[in-house]
């Protein structure tokens, strides 16, 4: 999960320490659901420190105006503390930093985080936040698929976590369920059925990368206590309202569980977006860069960048894939080698745009095919 950014950041015992002498602390995600996480993890750290703050998402290059000490997650901001997608999830940082701040971070909202950033539970650096979900009996892994609902037909349709034939279309998941005879208490072997056959349904046609970005979805960690049946599933939802609706990503990260069906009915409509708009797109081939062309005005940022990941994994056989409407775009790179921010900010040229090395959007004047072109000659 390499990124660039221009200058190091901060140790977690000096993030820890700025937190520490703050008096008011202005929390500025980047829209994802790994840095939304991180801003769950870091605020209630500050709550249980009885010290005021508030949090928001941005796309801007500098820390919004405000009172307070801002510090930035998942991006690299010249003006405040900031703890950007890096070589870990942002969400293992923050964890770390709420360690040093003599607080428990919570190892589901952690968890979710790691995986939203496509990770796994355990890896890059997520190991204490595995073994404290393992201890805490606050997860099990199970065979299946990583979704947030306990219905199997709504949770596949709406998983943005892979592409498959029934994406985005609850009665295709229900005749999938149907020839699999898949019961309404499923043991073991059921879930190991279904897993195996999401899995041949997702990479069928599909680029060799689909199987790794497939294999993130099964053999999930449950959640018996948590906001959604799944580590996977909550991150899905996560990554989904951070983009779609961040008011209802930071109420959830924040732990309140009142959000939980308007965050759902976010991501099942923010799903059917994202994988609509990849349903029967014009396409192009470059070295390099596979291009979804998207006709008309995009609906903005969140739809296209979820649709760009997607592409990637499940369509691209380039390592970045760009999906390009009337004055917006998105691009998702393969091991952010090739940074893809970077690429779509020189394409834009007065617009503007956001996101890491891995995954980015942007809005720019001027046609399409300019952009294309600019984009290309960029990477």
């Amino acid at each position: 999960m390499s990124t660039s950014r221009a200058a190091d950041p901060p140790a977690p015992d000096a993030v820890a320490a700025t937190l520490r002498e703050a008096e008011f602390v202005r929390l500025c995600a980047r829209p994802t659901g790994d840095a939304l996480a991180a801003a769950g993890l870091l605020a209630r750290a500050l709550r249980s420190a009885s010290t005021p703050f508030h949090v928001r998402t941005t796309r801007a290059g500098t820390a919004p105006d405000g009172d307070g000490t801002p510090v930035a997650l998942g991006w690299t901001a010249p003006d405040a503390t900031f703890v950007p997608a890096g070589d870990r999830p942002v969400s293992v940082v923050a964890a770390e930093v709420v360690a040093e701040l003599g607080a428990d971070p919570d190892p589901v909202v952690g968890l979710a985080g790691v995986v939203a950033a496509e990770s796994a539970p355990g890896a890059d650096g997520s190991g204490s936040l595995l073994e404290s979900a393992e201890r805490r009996d606050a997860v099990e892994r199970r065979p299946g698929v990583a979704v947030p609902t306990a219905d199997p037909a709504d949770g596949l349709a709406g998983s943005a976590l892979f592409r498959a034939p029934f994406s985005g279309d609850p009665e295709a998941a229900r005749a999938l369920l149907a020839d699999l005879d898949y019961p309404a208490e499923p043991d073991d072997d059921d879930r190991r059925r279904l897993a195996s056959a999401v899995a041949l349904d997702a990479t069928a046609d599909a680029p060799p990368r689909a199987a790794e970005a497939v294999g993130r979805a099964l053999h999930p960690y449950a959640t018996p206590e948590g906001p959604f049946e799944t580590l996977g599933g909550y991150a899905d939802v996560l990554s989904a309202t951070a983009r779609e609706a961040p008011g209802l990503g930071v109420a959830l990260a924040l732990g309140n569980d009142v959000a939980r069906e308007a965050a759902l009915d976010a991501w099942r409509s923010h799903a059917t977006a994202a994988h609509g708009l990849l349903d029967d797109p014009s396409t192009s081939r470059y070295d390099g860069a596979f291009v979804v062309r998207i006709d008309g005005e995009s609906d903005g940022h969140a739809v296209l960048a979820t649709a760009a990941r997607l592409a990637r994994d499940f369509a691209s056989p380039e390592p970045v894939a760009l999906v390009v409407a009337d004055g917006a775009a998105a691009a998702a790179g393969v091991d952010g080698t090739t940074d893809v921010t970077a690429a779509l900010r020189e394409a834009a040229g007065d617009g503007t745009a956001s996101g890491d090395a891995r995954l980015g959007d942007a809005r720019f004047d001027g046609d399409v095919e300019s952009f294309v072109g600019g984009f290309r000659g960029a990477l």
